[in-house]
């Protein structure tokens, strides 16, 4: 680093940039190494930034006080370069290893990341001119950066976009993650109760287990809480026996009944399968009365609303309508007349196997549990038997994708010169 007049005053330590939420990064200043003082320098103070990552100043004079990062700063070689990122595009976990900064309205903006090119020591940003057909350049926006820096991930926790990711992908980032990468990820996720709930349900038991058991018991139920009953039931079976009892106090009476009876049945049978949040009407509701239900029942998994179940006054089974057929109707039609009076269904006890063999059968995407009364007890959906029938590693196998994927293209942009 130089002054003015060339005079060698420093050596370039780090490039800070201020995250601004869904907006491209910018450029506050630069730390300088003098003697082993690290400096800022403001980027007021910055007269000209190269693509070989010199930097001359406007002027000698230096505050003298040691660097300290503030809330929301960002140091891309230290934070960013050869650290790992969140590809939002692809929901998948890529390091970092050049960014390109752009000059626009009269700043220095962090504009694209390329993820491809072998991490280049020292570190510091560089632009386009550098080694051409080499680069994979891609718009920052389609990232999220793991600093690793509390105050700074505090900071942009309200945007985070990986709270934009379906909850399967966000468990699968998780699967990948190393523990701090693992805690921060998370950190972002609990700001969404809801959503923190549904990756839970999409980890593999032992990661639930471990992540759930490092909190306390009142945090362990409030995710428990917002769970379907037969995960929440499945996660509580998997932590450790002394703390069983503690977490299951802990819930919602109606939860914890659902889930003490869940954890009763096997996990191989159609009671351990099924989930006891179903629509069930009285056999003269209509047709219209019937969509309103379903379209009301805003916290039941979806794919149990595939079906409505008509049911009398104890509880008992007697008939169910595909939503397929409900809207194919008048909606001043009883219920009854459109519902199968004899549907497929089975007992608690009811093996895996033949769960399985009754749903290919007769190409169901849902199936009733009964008891020896013809109760309604639970529901199984087609998704829980595809989950309890693969191979007990199909979590870590890639998915090929869809033959019309692709990439958005980062901005366009100017070298740093």
């Amino acid at each position: 680093m130089a002054d003015r007049g060339g005079q060698i005053l420093g050596r370039l330590a780090d490039v800070i940039v201020r995250l601004r939420g869904a907006d491209y990064p910018w450029v506050t200043g630069v730390v300088v190494g003098v003697g082993r003082r690290p400096l800022f320098v403001p980027v007021e103070q910055v007269s000209a930034l190269d693509s070989e990552g010199r930097v001359r100043l406007a002027s000698a004079r230096l505050d003298l006080r040691p660097f300290e990062r503030r809330a929301g700063e960002v140091l891309l070689r230290a934070d960013v370069l050869g650290h790992r990122l969140i590809d939002v595009a692809e929901a998948r976990l890529v390091r970092a290893s050049d960014v390109e900064l752009t000059w626009r309205d009269g700043k220095w903006l962090v504009s694209c990341v390329d993820t491809r090119r072998p991490h280049r020591l020292p570190g510091l940003p560089r632009g386009h001119s550098a080694v051409h057909g080499l680069r994979d350049w891609r718009d920052w926006k389609e990232f999220e950066p793991l600093i690793g820096h509390s105050r700074s991930a505090l900071a942009r926790r309200p945007t985070a976009r990986i709270r934009r990711l379906r909850p399967a992908k966000i468990a699968d980032l998780l699967e990948d993650a190393s523990r701090d990468e693992e805690r921060e990820i998370l950190g972002d996720v609990r700001q969404d109760p809801e959503l923190e709930a549904d990756v839970f349900e999409e980890l593999e038991e032992d990661r639930a287990s471990r992540l759930l058991d490092a909190r306390t018991d009142e945090e362990i139920a409030a995710v428990l809480t917002r769970m379907r009953a037969d995960d929440a039931a499945d996660a509580i079976d998997d932590l450790r026996q002394r703390r069983r009892r503690p977490v299951l106090d802990l819930l919602p009476p109606g939860q914890r009944a659902k889930v003490l009876t869940l954890m009763g049945y096997s996990p191989d049978s159609a009671g351990g399968l099924m989930g006891m949040d179903f629509l069930a009407l009285p056999a003269d509701a209509t047709v219209r009365e019937a969509v309103a239900a379903v379209r009301d029942a805003r916290r039941l998994q979806p794919q149990a609303l595939t079906t409505v179940h008509t049911v009398d006054g104890a509880g008992r089974l007697l008939a169910l309508a595909s939503l397929v057929a409900l809207l194919q109707t008048r909606g001043a039609v009883r219920l009854g007349e459109v519902s199968e009076t004899d549907p497929v269904r089975v007992g608690p006890d009811t093996d895996l196997v033949d769960v399985a063999l009754l749903m290919a059968d007769y190409n169901l995407l849902t199936l009733p549990v009964v008891d020896e009364e013809g109760v309604l007890l639970g529901v199984i959906t087609i998704d829980d038997v595809l989950e309890a029938t693969l191979p007990d590693d199909w979590r870590r196998r890639d998915v090929a994708p869809p033959p019309d994927a692709h990439r958005t293209e980062g901005p366009e942009s100017n070298a740093v010169s």
